[in-house]
């Protein structure tokens, strides 16, 4: 289970959790503009964007599980299991692997209006990394400074959504997420007033802060994250400076943020959040924290040579950092 949102202050930002009980082995991988990415259906692509992201390295090719482009354009793939379909070739279309979506979306796509194009004549295909790779069951956030969208591939089609809370988790589908939002309309950040009744004689009491928000779901539901994680986002408050704007995403992340323990996924197994990333899309620098690991890390793509035909990895600090005062 994961969780995705966007935030604007000077700046635009873009990242997700990663929800799982166990680690693939991630890494921070930057992806230079001549490093030859493979595609199954359309072959070698020498030239492109460069990026940068989360990634599992098989085979010196990047398995992004979120990404973000040279040009700002942001995406990620979130878990959409029992939803989520793949089609047979097409050849009228342009075939897309279902492993390489990111890459092809963020090698080529400038903004989210360039990648609604591409996707106009896209068809991803059920087709396997290798055998040791099954499908991943997903769907998927794109998004830049200006908008932002998310793509479903069901049964009965490509579906593309505006996505004007810039935020994404897991089932239901997307319109369903949305349309349960209209259960949380009467939220508030301010403490609320009395409409219960007319009845004079109710006296209620404001007996705590911050009831405006009472109803606002805390499970670890994708539904209920959704939720949280929209409220969340769309009342947050900082200054526009860096420091704050990327403390301010990771706060806003973790108030979905899973602890061991809580949800079990198999006798002995639970889900944690095992990392929480926070992309700066204008200046392409990438910031994450670990389970545990709550210093937040920087990489900066154009501390790399970006002309060059080499894939750069950075493995994730996992290790607390604790800071001793005396």
């Amino acid at each position: 289970m994961c969780t995705s949102a966007t935030y604007k202050t000077n700046d635009f930002y873009f990242g997700r959790t990663l929800d799982y009980e166990f680690s693939y082995g991630e890494v921070v991988a930057i992806t230079p503009r001549n490093y030859p990415i493979n595609f199954h259906f359309i072959g070698e692509v020498k030239n492109h964007y460069a990026m940068i992201g989360m990634a599992h390295i098989a085979n010196d090719y990047p398995l992004y599980y979120d990404a973000v482009n040279e040009k700002g354009l942001g995406m990620a793939g979130l878990n959409f299991v029992g939803n989520a379909k793949y089609y047979d070739v097409d050849e009228d279309k342009e075939n897309v692997a279902q492993y390489e979506f990111i890459n092809y979306i963020l090698s080529q796509c400038a903004s989210v209006k360039e990648a609604k194009e591409k996707l106009k004549n896209i068809n991803i295909t059920a087709t396997q990394f290798n055998d040791n790779y099954p499908l991943a069951q997903l769907h998927y956030i794109i998004a830049d400074k200006e908008s932002c969208i998310v793509v479903e591939t069901m049964e009965d089609g490509m579906h593309i959504y505006d996505n004007k809370v810039g935020v994404l988790t897991n089932n239901p589908p997307f319109p369903q997420q949305m349309f349960m939002l209209n259960n949380y309309m009467g939220l508030s950040p301010k403490q609320p007033e009395n409409t219960f009744s007319q009845n004079e004689k109710l006296d209620f009491t404001q007996y705590s802060r911050g009831m405006g928000a009472l109803g606002l779901p805390g499970d670890l539901s994708s539904a209920s994250r959704f939720a949280r994680v929209a409220f969340v986002k769309m009342n947050s408050k900082s200054s526009p400076e860096e420091n704050s704007s990327v403390s301010q995403f990771f706060h806003i992340l973790n108030s979905v943020d899973q602890q061991r323990g809580c949800c079990e996924v198999a006798e002995g197994k639970y889900e944690i959040t095992i990392y929480t990333s926070c992309c700066n899309c204008d200046k392409g620098i990438y910031y994450y924290t670990t389970y545990d690991n709550h210093q937040i890390t920087a990489i900066d793509m154009h501390k790399e040579n970006l002309d060059s035909d080499t894939l750069v990895s950075y493995p994730l600090i996992t290790t607390e950092n604790i800071k001793y005062q005396n």
